[in-house]
C-alpha cells in the first residue's frame, strides 16, 4: 500500500489489543501498529472499502496528532503560520488548513476547529497528521507567542464513523448529539461518563464523524458502535483506497515540503482576505502562483485495463516525462484503477491522454476531474 511506511520504533494504540481481538492485521505505520485489514467471512480491503461506501466504517486514527492552542490573541497566532482566516472561524465551525514553511511548502495539513467556550479563552483544537505531529508540535513551540499555551492530547484516542449509515449509527448509540451538525462543523457530548468531542468529517469522501474520546474508554466506544448492525471496523487499506477515490491528498505521499498549496490544488485553503492581507509564511510566492499559475499540477488519472500504477511512476507524454505518481492503486467502486499525481500545467487539462510506466510497460491513462467518486457530505441541504 502507497500509505504503509516503516518506522524505526513501533507505538501500541489504545485500541491494540482490540483490533487484534477482531482478528485484525497490523502493521507499522507513523510510529504505530495499526490494522490495514481485518480477517473472516466480510473482511479484506475490498470488503470493508465497499461496506464503508454502503454502510458505516469504524477506523482508528488514534496515530493523529490531537492538540489545543489557546489564548488571547490565538487566531492571529495561528494565522502567522497557516494560510486560513482563522479569525473569522465560529465557534464550533471546522477548517482545513496547512503548516506552511518560510518558503510555501507544506509541512502538513491539518484540520483545525473552533472550541472557544462561550466566554471563554480563545481556544483551538487541530488534528495533525500521525507521521508528522512530533515535528508539528516542535515547530508549533518553536514560533507561537509565549503567551500562547500548546497542548498535545495524548491521552485521547480518536475513531472516525465513516459512510451513508454513520449519521443514524450515531444516533441509535448516543441519541439526538449530532442531529444539527453539517458537513465541518462540531460539538461536544457526554455519553454516560465520557465526554466526547464530535466533528462532522472525515477521509472517505463519505457523510461521517470524527469522535475525540478518553483513551481509557476507547475500547467501550468502539465495542458499542460495532454492537450497531451496520456498523464494521476498517482498516488502513481501504481507508486508503477510499481517499484515493475522493481525490483527497495523503501527506507525506502526494503532499510535502516540496510542494506548495497552488500546485497541490488546495488554493480553496488560503482564505480571501488572507490572499489581501498576505502575512502567512511563503506569501510572497503562493500568491504569485495564485495569479501567474504554477508549473506543475496535481491531477487525477484514470488507467486503463486492470494493472494498477503505484507511486514513483513516471507519467509520459509521448517521449517526454511531464510527471510522476504520488499515488495509485484499484478503485472498488468504479472497477478500474486510478492514480493521483504531479504533471506539468500544459498537460492538466481533464482528458488529457497521457501513458504511466510500470515495470518497463506503458500504461494508457487520462487526467480526470477529482473527486473519482462523488463525495457524500452531508451539508444540510438534502
Amino acid at each position: 500500500m502507497s500509505d504503509i511506511e516503516e518506522t524505526a520504533e513501533v507505538q501500541q494504540l489504545p485500541l491494540d489489543a482490540w483490533h487484534r481481538a477482531q482478528g485484525a492485521r497490523m502493521v507499522p505505520f507513523a510510529g504505530y501498529e495499526m490494522p490495514i485489514q481485518y480477517t473472516g467471512d466480510w473482511g479484506g480491503i475490498v470488503a470493508e472499502h465497499e461496506w464503508t461506501r454502503s454502510h458505516a466504517g469504524l477506523f482508528d486514527v488514534s496515530h493523529m496528532g490531537q492538540l489545543l492552542v489557546s489564548g488571547e490573541g490565538a487566531a492571529e497566532a495561528l494565522e502567522a503560520l497557516l494560510p486560513g482566516d482563522i479569525a473569522a472561524l465560529k465557534p464550533g465551525r471546522i477548517r482545513y488548513s496547512l503548516l506552511l514553511d518560510e518558503n510555501g511548502g507544506i509541512l502538513d495539513d491539518l484540520m483545525v476547529t473552533n472550541v472557544t467556550p462561550e466566554g471563554g479563552t480563545p481556544t483551538y483544537y487541530l488534528v495533525v497528521n500521525g507521521a508528522t505531529k512530533w515535528d508539528d508540535i516542535a515547530h508549533l513551540r518553536e514560533h507561537l507567542p509565549d503567551a500562547i499555551t500548546l497542548t498535545h492530547l495524548d491521552d485521547q484516542a480518536l475513531l472516525a464513523l465513516q459512510g451513508p449509515e454513520a449519521a443514524a449509527a450515531i444516533a441509535r448509540v448516543f441519541g439526538d448529539v449530532a442531529g444539527d451538525l453539517k458537513f465541518m462543523q462540531g460539538t461536544a457530548f457526554t455519553s454516560g461518563e465520557v465526554e466526547i468531542g464530535i466533528g462532522r468529517s472525515g477521509y472517505t469522501g463519505e457523510d461521517g464523524f470524527e469522535l475525540s474520546v478518553p483513551a481509557e474508554h476507547a475500547e467501550e466506544i468502539a465495542r458499542r458502535l460495532c454492537a450497531d448492525e451496520a456498523v464494521r471496523p476498517i482498516g488502513l487499506g481501504a481507508r486508503d483506497s477510499l481517499r484515493l477515490e475522493a481525490g483527497l491528498p495523503l501527506y507525506g505521499h502526494d503532499l510535502s515540503p516540496e510542494t506548495d498549496p497552488v500546485s497541490a490544488d488546495l488554493g480553496f485553503a488560503i482564505s480571501k482576505r488572507r490572499r489581501a492581507e498576505g502575512g502567512f509564511p511563503g506569501a510572497e510566492r503562493i500568491l504569485g502562483l495564485l495569479t501567474s499559475g504554477a508549473e506543475t499540477k496535481r491531477v487525477g488519472l484514470a488507467l486503463d485495463g486492470r494493472l494498477p500504477a503505484r507511486e514513483g511512476a513516471p507519467v509520459f507524454a509521448g517521449k517526454e516525462q511531464v510527471g510522476q505518481l504520488t499515488s495509485g492503486g484499484f478503485a472498488p467502486t468504479l472497477g478500474h484503477p486510478i492514480a493521483m499525481g504531479y504533471v506539468a500545467a500544459a498537460h492538466a487539462a481533464p482528458g488529457t491522454a497521457l501513458e504511466i510506466e510500470v515495470r518497463g510497460k506503458r500504461l494508457a491513462a487520462k487526467v480526470a476531474p477529482m473527486p473519482f467518486v462523488p463525495h457524500n457530505y452531508y451539508r444540510g441541504d438534502k
